[in-house]
């Protein structure tokens, strides 16, 4: 079962790195549910210290949730808003609230600030949420939601994701959701892309994986579908640089 895969990894790194805490900041998207649940099967639960981090009233009920079903300690979860700071900064940087990408990027990098002085406080690893997909499309903050000290989920695609969260049988709460980064209001991951994230991991997985070229990818689908794949491959190339920064001689 890939779960006891990804188990047995963070117990060894935990191990290696002589670290006994950790500190992950849940959203209440299938993700961070995930992440979270194969570090409550890997560590004791007094050793997990989960942080929420909303913005101003931002909904953090499934978060909630998914702490209550592993019954993680209250003493040990910790909830943030980040509307102070995150607001001081816009005004400050004259970023407008029309302006999604920069106000959200600040939220993903203000977010990264606190988890990891967080996990400073605790001495803990920061175990991020990241999965596969989200890496090739580009999906993420660079030093924000893709800063972390280990990734459990990196190596998976997002329709992997959802498997592995019906392996660990989580609340349906979790399978059901739409995909958001949750940077503001009625986001939606797929709605943003202009395509899903099953066509996006078919697509990934001949590029990434058996590493066809765009034209034979793009005979593997019918015509229907190619305005959307090549919509999917014209991101991976585009998003590409944020693997490769810094740049250097």
């Amino acid at each position: 079962m890939q779960s006891l895969e990804i188990i047995n990894f963070l117990q060894k790194t935990f191990l290696a790195t002589g670290k006994k805490n950790a500190v992950i900041a849940v959203s209440g998207g299938i993700d961070s549910a995930v992440s979270l649940s194969l570090l409550a099967k890997a560590l004791p639960k007094e050793q997990i210290w989960p942080i929420l981090l909303p913005y101003h009233r931002q909904d953090m009920t499934d978060a909630i949730a998914i702490l209550d079903f592993w019954q993680l300690p209250e003493s040990n979860r910790k909830i943030l808003n980040i509307a102070s700071v995150v607001d001081a900064l816009c005004k400050s940087l004259q970023v407008e609230d029309d302006d999604q990408v920069r106000k959200g990027n600040l939220m993903a990098r203000t977010r990264m600030i606190t988890v990891f002085d967080y996990a400073k406080s605790k001495d803990a690893l920061v175990v991020g949420t990241e999965n596969k997909s989200e890496h090739y499309l580009g999906y993420f903050t660079r030093f924000g939601d893709a800063a972390s000290d280990l990734e459990p989920l990196v190596h998976l695609y997002k329709t992997q994701v959802r498997q592995l969260a019906q392996e660990l049988a989580l609340p349906e709460i979790f399978l059901q959701k739409a995909p958001s980064a949750g940077l503001w209001e009625n986001q939606s991951d797929e709605l943003e892309f202009g395509f899903s994230y099953e066509l996006a991991d078919q697509v990934l997985s001949y590029l990434i994986d058996r590493k066809l070229s765009q034209a034979e990818i793009l005979e593997l689908f019918s015509k229907d579908e190619r305005e959307a794949v090549q919509k999917i491959l014209a991101r991976v190339e585009s998003m590409s640089f944020k693997h490769q920064v810094p740049y250097k001689l």
